[in-house]
């Protein structure tokens, strides 16, 4: 078997993959890697757990919420709320340790189980495998008070909603937006906050039931949220996944705008504000070459890591930049937030529109953003796409043709014998013509 944790924690399907029983082994595991780690030394533990709506994280639920209690700790539960909430909380209130269950965007037979450090943070790698390394040991378990106890929280909700609240730097009176939930684990805190400031709001897939998480809505299925800014004459759209740890958003005229044009807009305000650290944003290889460029032109650097919001967190706190994203919709706003946050995006994209009377399709024109082509081809030795000279080749010949109106890029997949051909260029015929004849000489030169 590979590596148990992913680069988003623990995921699968729910009660096959992922089962009771490796949710509470996993709790238990984690609870003891931390304490010997130090994380407890000195006083009584305290975990905070949430969840996304869907059926499954109740039973997951139970089951962590027993582990950590059962090895010592003390467990808040907070109820259906977004993996950033959680994260924040975990940071507010002082907790050792945050535990989402959530899936994220995926359907929702699956589900997750990721774990925060103190303050909020992700679990460094070494931690991860070290707990995956302590599941099912034999141990001394506590007894009589030294076991943990289990508190309901009933201010979860608006501890986070009065958080985005003051992170806003102007109201959005007179803004008409239309927000997509997803029926997911914000279709109550993301309403709320943004009509406490000022905006008139529609909700959409904002009625979750434990089954219908991400079912043809949120940030994967834009059609009904562009039909509903339509006939709604909204100024924009906004679309959130399951756990509102990204947004992507829609223009008035339906056209959806992307997180690379989102970071953009968010880069120009905080830039005019002087709040944009360095100068600088951080994005993925990923990013379209048009964001690039238009950062260039406004002067602005663009940092660039692997694709994950793990590396794009872990390139702003070594540079000690404040804004960093991905095309995904993936924005981390670090003077407010720990993690991707999409509530806190809208909330500062919808503070751009306001204060500078602007439409969506005019902030977001300030980068164009080139035709970009995906080609996954499988079934191919991907250790060999950086080293194989007739590859390289290839690769060199599309990128001398192109020159600086677009690039290529290939990346062998992390989980899968596949490698990913991407190209950008001026026109999408050139883009499709280009990456499909990269991806039959990959296909022919890297064959098993």
């Amino acid at each position: 078997m590979g590596r148990l944790f992913g680069t988003d924690g623990v995921r699968g399907l729910a009660n096959v993959d992922l089962t009771a029983e490796l949710a509470l082994d996993l709790s238990v595991a984690a609870a003891h890697v931390l304490g010997e780690a130090g994380a407890f030394e000195g006083h009584r533990p305290r975990a905070v757990v949430g969840r996304d709506p869907r059926a499954s994280g109740e039973f997951l639920e139970a089951a962590v919420v027993a582990g950590l209690a059962s090895a010592g700790v003390d467990v808040v539960k907070l109820g259906v709320l977004p993996t950033p909430a959680v994260a924040y909380l975990t940071g507010s209130t002082g907790a050792d340790l945050g535990v989402m269950l959530s899936a994220s965007h995926n359907p929702m037979p699956d589900n997750g189980i990721k774990f925060l450090a103190r303050g909020g943070i992700k679990l460094d790698d070494v931690i991860e495998d070290a707990i995956e390394a302590r599941m099912n040991e034999q141990w001394q378990r506590p007894t009589g008070a030294a076991v943990g106890r289990v508190l309901e929280d009933g201010q979860g909700f608006e501890t986070y909603v009065s958080h985005l609240v003051r992170s806003a730097p102007n109201r959005f009176d007179g803004v008409k937006v239309v927000i997509d939930c997803a029926n997911g684990a914000a279709s109550e805190t993301a309403p709320e906050a943004l009509r406490r400031l000022g905006a008139e709001v529609i909700t959409y897939a904002a009625a979750p039931d434990g089954l219908n998480i991400n079912l043809d809505c949120g940030s994967t299925h834009l059609e009904g949220l562009q039909r509903e800014v339509l006939g709604h004459r909204a100024d924009l759209g906004i679309a959130l996944d399951g756990d509102a740890d990204r947004c992507l958003a829609v223009d008035a005229n339906g056209e959806l705008v992307d997180g690379d044009q989102i970071l953009a807009i968010l880069a120009l305000a905080m830039r005019d504000s002087g709040r944009l650290s360095n100068d600088t944003v951080v994005a993925t290889v990923m990013s379209n070459l048009g964001f690039v460029q238009a950062m260039v032109r406004e002067r602005i650097a663009v940092e660039q890591t692997k694709v994950g919001d793990r590396y794009v967190l872990e390139a702003m706190k070594a540079g000690g930049h404040k804004l960093g994203g991905e095309q995904s919709g993936h924005v981390i706003l670090s003077d407010h937030a720990t993690t991707g946050d999409g509530t806190l995006t809208a909330v500062m994209l919808l503070a751009r529109l306001a204060q500078t009377g602007k439409t969506l399709s005019d902030l977001a024109g300030a980068m164009t953003r080139l035709p970009q082509v995906l080609v996954n081809v499988k079934n191919v030795d991907k250790s060999r796409a950086g080293s194989d000279p007739t590859v390289q080749s290839a690769v060199s010949e599309a990128t001398a043709r192109l020159g600086d109106t677009g690039r290529v890029l290939l990346r062998p997949s992390g989980t899968e014998p596949l490698v990913r051909v991407m190209v950008e260029a001026e026109s999408s015929d050139a883009a499709h013509e280009i990456a499909h004849s990269l991806a039959d000489v990959v296909a022919s030169s890297l064959k098993l």
